[in-house]
């Protein structure tokens, strides 16, 4: 019992000590100046990023388009309907052009990164809306503008303020729906 009271008291000293260092750590850092903010991990790259073949298409509807910050970079959400999981592809484009018309599409940003789901626009979503979701004060996005949906292929034009890393990947299922979520860094 007495080895048990003397590691116990042993554990308890190292202990207020860690805690008196770890709550003295952030006022010291802030004194001189030191404190950092948690590192960021977006070593994405801004290469092309893409799931499925370019000449499948299926009847997995879009739905609606969210976006969102983070410390670390803006996101994007494209939500989508149950069923099969839609082939798409995101890169970075010179210009967004309209499904079908192919007509040049204004968006703003200094790049643009153009998002082609192969499946259509569900019956609520309007894919010419110029402006498919509020990204008014976001660090890195500067428009997110629907760029047509014909014969079961839906495009979204992303605008953002530089060429920066980003990241795609998709969450879901087939009874729950998909998402296809786009990641640009800060």
């Amino acid at each position: 019992m007495r080895r048990f009271r003397n590691a116990c008291a042993v554990l308890g000293a190292i202990a207020a000590t860690a805690v008196s260092v770890a709550a003295a750590a952030p006022a010291a850092a802030a004194a001189t100046g030191t404190h950092h903010r948690a590192a960021c991990s977006t070593h994405w790259g801004t290469n092309a990023k893409h799931r499925g073949s370019s000449a499948i298409t299926v009847a997995t509807r879009v739905r609606a388009v969210r976006a969102g910050q983070h410390g670390c970079f803006d996101r994007l959400v494209i939500d989508l309907s149950g069923g099969k999981r839609p082939p798409f592809s995101a890169r970075y484009v010179k210009h967004i052009v309209a499904e079908a018309s192919g007509k040049i599409l204004k968006v703003r940003g200094r790049a643009k990164i153009l998002i082609v789901v192969r499946g259509p626009a569900g019956r609520h979503y309007h894919p010419n809306a110029v402006h498919l979701a509020d990204v008014s004060g976001f660090k890195t996005f500067r428009q997110v503008r629907g760029a047509g949906s014909f014969e079961r292929v839906t495009a979204i034009g992303l605008g953002v303020r530089a060429k920066l890393p980003f990241r795609v990947f998709e969450l879901g299922s087939a009874h729950s729906g998909w998402r296809i979520v786009i990641d640009v860094a800060h």
